[in-house]
């Protein structure tokens, strides 16, 4: 392990989450997950070892509640400080013709988010890694292919509102410049109204260590990268063009960048696509 040993994952019962906690549990992390239903791991052969250890932890709780997250964080410190915490908050997605792709409720990962954040524990700077999307801004989507823009336009119009106000709020607390115009404003209806003057909300420009994960188009597909000499995926700070990207091969970054180049990819955002 390279300076970390205790996590905390909120939204990893599946996809992203779930892969990079699998990757960090077996380089000899402790990892605290946040589950609704902790069940899902039943059966689980891969988790399984882990559970028996002792090194994961799984605690049940919903992160759409602000005392339910304070209890993840009890719960992970009682394995000492708490290094790192991967967000991947996503509902199960549901589409209809007139809403597209969407999440419910709307303002998941927003609001999520801000219960974390509204508690982390004040002697704490862990690294935070939150994963939004490629074309979730005005100007990120400018960088979607353009056979892809109609699925990002009017499919994943909706989850990206909420993805919006989960990028608006991390700008808020580390203090990185937002451009409405360019970025966009979360609706009050996402984000909520006096969002700033939230109780433990970290003050404006105070929050540090968190690095903003955009992937691209995500696959089930293998990751190419444990199978290639060099990462298999581009990475850009900002925004790059491309198409899609394997939720394995994004846990495989994820991981990269905490355990080894957290000096390279901390306090920024970075797009990943092949």
């Amino acid at each position: 392990m390279s300076g970390f040993n205790n996590v905390l994952a909120i939204g990893a019962s599946r996809n992203i989450g779930y892969h990079s906690a699998l990757r960090l549990l077996r380089l000899g992390s402790s990892v605290t997950f946040l589950l609704r239903n902790p069940s899902i791991f039943d059966g689980n052969a891969e988790v399984a070892p882990f559970i028996e250890s002792g090194k994961a932890i799984l605690v049940k709780g919903d992160a759409m509640k602000q005392d339910e997250i304070k209890s993840a964080w009890d719960t992970a410190s009682e394995h000492g400080p708490i290094d790192v915490i991967i967000f991947t908050v996503g509902g199960t997605p549901s589409f209809s013709l007139k809403r597209g792709v969407f999440i419910t409720p709307d303002n998941l990962v927003t609001q999520c988010l801000l219960n974390l954040l509204c508690t982390i524990p004040s002697d704490l700077s862990p690294k935070l890694i939150a994963v939004t999307s490629l074309g979730v801004t005005h100007d990120s989507h400018k960088h979607v292919p353009t056979l892809l823009k109609p699925l990002y336009t009017y499919g994943l119009a909706a989850p990206h509102r909420d993805k919006v106000g989960a990028e608006r709020v991390i700008a808020h607390c580390t203090g990185r410049s937002w451009n409405a115009n360019a970025d966009g404003e979360p609706a009050e209806n996402v984000i909520g109204a006096n969002w700033k003057e939230r109780e433990g909300l970290p003050k404006a420009g105070a929050l540090r260590n968190v690095m903003v994960v955009r992937p691209a188009l995500l696959t089930d597909g293998d990751c190419k990268s444990d199978s290639a000499d060099e990462p298999a995926y581009r990475l850009s700070e900002g925004d790059i063009s491309g198409w899609t990207v394997s939720r394995k091969d994004v846990a495989h970054f994820i991981v990269d960048a905490v355990s080894k180049r957290w000096n390279e990819f901390g306090d920024k955002t970075m797009t990943i696509a092949y």
